[in-house]
């Protein structure tokens, strides 16, 4: 497979005037054993029509195209872009996108979901995510594509540790929140691999995990999941306090009926709740109204 070196992406680097940019986390992924591994995690192949994020010089790009799939990569940075433009600007299956790929801070960029619509997989294919992703828009990014039109078949990455472990993070604990519900009741999470600072350039001060979502079959919430995700955020802004002290505060109507329908006390807190005790009480409270519009995006 293709794949470039330290030495080699430093040299397209130089030629181009360009250098790692620490604000859009520019953190090159440099071993190409992990490389070749999230693209066989990912199960890409021919047929496949794969969105890549954060393509940077063009190494995990390379690797995608020899797959024989057809590559989406969307890159933020005018240099890079260019850099890119000029090694695979002319490939027949690569269409090059220069912009963020969130519209705001907490959703895809339209233009990101119209190539993906345009661009229908071959027979047996399906449209993937596989991308060492910037930390900066991980969180976000993963969520709102967990959810959009076109479906993908699954979003496999490489992220910061820390946002891995908040995702797949299990009720109870310090690192469940809204995020960890959201990302549950909507894909299967596991992990691959642990990636250290020294696989990527520049090296981050962080640990790095593999991760690959799988969106569930079926439709986990009925109706908008952003207002699943605002219903989560306002709730878990509040997690030290009862489910009951919560309800008052947000207004729940019939709030003491639906936590006896869920099973739950009105005594327990957010992070006693699994994600599917979420969705049962979401469903409950909101079945014929949306949610109250406190709280924030996911």
């Amino acid at each position: 497979m293709a794949g470039q070196t330290l030495s080699e992406i430093r040299s397209l680097l130089a030629a181009g005037g360009l250098a790692p940019r620490h604000r859009l986390g520019q953190n090159f992924l440099i071993d190409l054993n992990l490389m070749r591994k999230l693209v066989t995690v990912a199960g890409v192949a021919p047929g496949d029509v794969v969105l890549e994020v954060g393509p940077g010089t063009g190494s995990l790009s390379e690797m995608l195209l020899e797959t024989g799939a057809r590559l989406i990569a969307v890159e933020l940075d005018r240099g890079l872009f260019a850099l890119l433009s000029d090694r695979l600007g002319d490939h027949p299956r690569c269409t090059l996108i220069r912009g963020d790929a969130l519209a705001g801070k907490h959703h895809v960029n339209p233009l990101v979901l119209d190539v993906l619509r345009e661009q229908a997989p071959d027979a047996g294919g399906s449209r993937k995510l596989v991308a060492n992703l910037p930390y900066q828009i991980a969180t976000p990014l993963l969520l709102d594509l967990l959810c959009v039109r076109p479906r993908l078949a699954s979003l496999t990455c490489t992220i910061q540790r820390e946002v891995a472990d908040r995702l797949a993070a299990a009720p109870g604990t310090s690192a469940y929140g809204a995020a960890s519900v959201f990302c549950q009741s909507f894909a299967e999470l596991t992990t691959h691999a642990t990636l250290p600072p020294s696989v990527f350039w520049p090296r981050p001060k962080v640990e790095s995990v593999m991760l690959r979502l799988v969106p569930r079959p079926a439709e986990p919430i009925p109706g908008d999941p952003g207002g699943f995700s605002r219903f989560l955020q306002g709730v878990f802004a509040q997690r030290r306090k009862m489910l009951r002290r919560i309800a008052r505060a947000q207004g729940w109507a019939g709030a003491e009926t639906a936590f006896e329908r869920v099973g739950v006390s009105p005594d327990a807190r957010p992070e006693d709740l699994s994600p599917a005790q979420w969705r049962i009480l979401h469903r409950e409270l909101f079945a014929d109204r949306p949610p109250p519009a406190a709280g924030v995006s996911r």
